[in-house]
């Protein structure tokens, strides 16, 4: 059997990280917008869901 070389987290990050190249601060700021503008939009369709649904009444 052969053996096989093991990499520490850090090399293996760099590793995966290295085929793309690294993102600009806009980028970044502008995944994270768009990631909470999705987020608010599914929270608003919740909400009116829940808004149309006939409350039960005890």
């Amino acid at each position: 059997m052969t053996e096989t070389t093991k990499l520490s987290v850090e090399k293996a990050l760099e590793k995966l990280r290295g085929d793309e190249p690294p993102k600009s601060k806009k980028e970044r700021r502008d995944e994270k917008t768009d990631a909470l503008n999705e987020e608010i939009s599914r929270m608003r369709a919740q909400r009116l869901r829940l808004d149309r649904q006939p409350r039960k009444r005890d």
